[in-house]
């Protein structure tokens, strides 16, 4: 008897009230979806006042899960495309009651090898690889560009009365800004989505020492909230963890890489993104055509082989020259650069 293969990756997630919320409504919304060859999960932190916050948090997420499934393309423009769809559903219905409500976005889609990440305000995203804890996204916050620009520390941000107030965010205007950007990942890694209701109270040393823990995403991520509210449960905490159990192939697709100019206009993403895809097909394009002409005139073989190799490595050296591979991560615990752009503020909090 065969035993059944290990799954090539498991998830958790958990998302509380906190202590100190009044009313005891909870503007977090966590999204856990599998697919065929990785998953797609997300966290949401809703703004604008209970209901509205609430409302917006689970209309981002059911949009996005629900057009990422619709959608057609490579998955970095599918991904894309399903945050701007998101970004409409929460900007529909902000209207009567509801005006002013948004929602930060965090979603990560793995994908055979890789992961995809696609963020708007200030939720995070960290990696567990070897000990060691790098974090991937960097807050779109007032806080976030003073610590940036060194005019103010990290525990003094962790303090500081504008803690909440972010400068992007779902619902604000018709094109969301995000980050999207791609990284391989491999066995052994522990992928952590938070709210800052979570990052915001817990610091680095201790996220670091609760991930490492042998436990099931489950278990972690109730450790996590739990030690949350230890430090007071000033927020709703969400925590959302994937672990890699592992290697896959890096998909055929180009990971897009991480910009250092920060959240960029949704349509400027996708046309660099479906340029890669042009490039992808106009590859195979050039494959076909020189095995077809081998087969067809098998005498001239030997010049249509090199001539198609020459073409192909031309292609694929021209398209590097343009884009640049994804970046290293950084060292641990730190945020790969990025600028956010000076914007109009928006509180997050009721």
């Amino acid at each position: 008897m065969r035993a059944p293969a290990t799954p090539s990756l498991t998830s958790g997630l958990l998302t509380d009230v906190g202590r100190q919320r009044q009313g005891g409504v909870n503007q977090d919304a966590a999204l856990a979806l599998d697919l065929p060859q990785g998953g797609l999960y997300a966290v949401a932190d809703g703004m604008g006042g209970h209901a509205a916050g609430e409302l917006a948090a689970n209309l981002a997420l059911d949009a996005l899960s629900q057009a990422y499934l619709e959608s057609r393309g490579t998955p970095p423009v599918r991904l894309a495309s399903a945050v701007q769809a998101a970004n409409m559903a929460v900007l529909r219905h902000a209207v009567g009651e509801y005006v002013g409500m948004g929602t930060t976005l965090l979603a990560a889609l793995i994908d055979r090898g890789a992961a995809l990440l696609a963020h708007v305000g200030d939720s995070r995203a960290y990696l567990l690889r070897g000990g060691e804890l790098h974090r991937l996204t960097d807050d779109h916050s007032w806080v976030a560009e003073q610590v940036r620009q060194g005019l103010m520390t990290e525990d003094e941000a962790r303090d500081h009365q504008w803690r909440s107030v972010v400068s992007n965010a779902l619902g604000g205007e018709e094109r969301v800004r995000l980050e999207l950007f791609g990284l391989a990942v491999q066995a052994g890694d522990r992928l952590l989505l938070c709210t800052d209701g979570l990052s915001g109270v817990v610091t680095d040393d201790v996220l670091l020492r609760l991930l490492s823990r042998p436990l099931s995403p489950e278990a972690t991520a109730r450790l996590l909230v739990n030690a949350a509210n230890d430090e007071g449960g000033p927020d709703n905490i969400t925590a959302l963890i994937v672990d890699i159990h592992r290697s896959g192939r890096l998909p055929p697709y180009t990971l897009p890489p991480r910009r250092e100019d920060g959240p960029t206009y949704v349509d400027a993403l996708l046309s660099a993104q479906r340029g890669n895809s042009l490039v992808t097909y106009l590859l195979l394009m050039v494959a076909y055509f020189t095995l077809l002409g081998i087969m067809l005139v098998p005498e001239s073989r030997v010049p249509i082989g090199l001539s198609g190799t020459v073409l192909l490595l031309a292609i694929m050296v021209g398209h590097r020259s343009v884009g640049r591979a994804p970046p290293p991560l950084g060292p641990p615990s730190a945020v790969l650069p990025a600028r956010v752009p000076e914007l109009p503020v928006r509180e997050s909090r009721p």
